[in-house]
């Protein structure tokens, strides 16, 4: 199997991963998986409900848990969880596994795109803007040390980013 036969769409919440990683697939006739929609589905729970009952900490183990087995399948597109880039054993599995595209996007997209969203825990805080920036500041390192392509969600039309994705992807797939 070559190393590029699975992309892996990494960035923060709200750049844009489950709707570019739904395109990506149906263009390349690939099936689509959402790292967090795995988790739910093999739980039976919400990620907030995991967060609530077994913390940040005990949801990062089901992700790393969760990240291995579906960087096992070949010819996929994978949206991972924002923080999935926080475990070096994370950041390797998508390595060794496929094509990285980190979706870069700023932190007032994020803030309008997320604003009404209740399902994302990180965010249930008092000052919404403050936590994106500290985990903008705290991740975006880590997405850059992985990821084969970076493109700006925040700026581009999706079928735009597609396509600029896809070109990369083809130009070292060959």
């Amino acid at each position: 199997m070559s190393r590029f036969e699975n992309i892996y769409l990494v960035g923060l919440m709200g750049a844009g991963k489950t709707t570019i990683g739904r395109q990506l697939a149906r263009a390349l006739k690939l099936p689509f998986y959402d790292s967090d929609k795995a988790i739910e589905e093999s739980t039976g729970v919400d990620i907030p409900t995991i967060f609530e009952f077994e913390g940040e900490e005990g949801f990062r183990d089901r992700e790393q848990k969760m990240l291995q087995q579906l960087t096992k399948m070949d010819g996929i597109v994978l949206a991972t969880g924002g923080g999935a880039v926080l475990r070096e054993e994370n950041r390797q599995l998508l390595k060794d596994n496929g094509f990285i595209v980190y979706l870069q996007c700023s932190v007032d997209r994020i803030l309008e795109r997320t604003r009404r969203d209740t399902q994302r825990p990180l965010l249930n805080t008092d000052n919404p803007r403050e936590r994106i920036e500290t985990l903008f500041a705290q991740r975006e390192p880590l997405y850059l040390s992985c990821a084969d392509y970076k493109i700006d969600t925040g700026i581009l039309q999706s079928k735009v980013v597609v396509n600029h994705i896809l070109e990369e992807y083809k130009s070292v797939h060959r």
